[in-house]
């Protein structure tokens, strides 16, 4: 098997650079909805060193990228105080959809900038493919993902929910390796990119 150490460090240097505005997005929607919490810890930040969780944010993307299969991983969790929130579950919810959010719009950017900069269109593309890819994984309903949010949103049960949770990581791995909901996103978010290169060069 032949191990790409450098394409898999410039995954993990893109995934790196995108986890900042994702848990940015949710602590600065927090603190806009009455949540100090994030603030008070420093995360209402674009320092990538206030952001970083040095296995998901690191490791599991290096080792993932290198040995191939579904490239995943996570940033340093943003904590929130829910009592705190405008909104209550609805709140917890925009705080949650905005790192999704954020990464979209920044798939955008980088395809506003591949305009600019040909000469780095393969890295910007691959910036923008991980980003929507980050997006579209972080939307599934699964704690401790930013979609189970909508589980909360729906008033399930805490005890449930809390059970769920028990079982997240297992229910990810079976989800992304034994489902064709993996390949299904990574096929996405490339088409996703491309119509986004394509609509900024039109």
């Amino acid at each position: 098997m032949h191990l790409d150490f450098a394409k898999a460090l410039l995954d993990v240097l893109i995934f790196w650079l995108l986890t900042t505005p994702h848990e940015f997005a949710h602590a600065f929607v927090a603190d806009r909805l009455g949540d100090d919490t994030p603030r008070l810890e420093g995360r209402v930040t674009l320092n990538p060193l206030h952001h970083v969780d040095w296995v998901g944010t690191i490791f599991v993307p290096l080792v993932s990228s290198l040995f191939g299969g579904i490239f995943f991983g996570w940033g340093r969790a943003v904590n929130t105080n829910p009592s705190k929130l405008r909104g209550g579950p609805n709140g917890l919810l925009a705080v949650a959809l905005a790192g999704p959010a954020s990464n979209v719009v920044f798939a955008a950017v980088l395809a506003l900038i591949g305009m600019f900069w040909s000469g780095g269109t393969e890295i910007l593309f691959r910036a923008a493919y991980i980003s929507l890819f980050l997006a579209l994984f972080n939307m599934i309903p699964i704690p401790p993902l930013d979609g189970s949010k909508f589980l909360i949103a729906a008033r399930i049960p805490v005890a449930a929910y809390i059970e769920i949770s028990r079982f997240g990581f297992i229910l990810l791995m079976v989800l992304m390796y034994s489902t064709g909901l993996g390949r299904w996103m990574s096929e996405a978010s490339y088409v996703g990119a491309l119509r986004l290169f394509t609509a900024f060069r039109a």
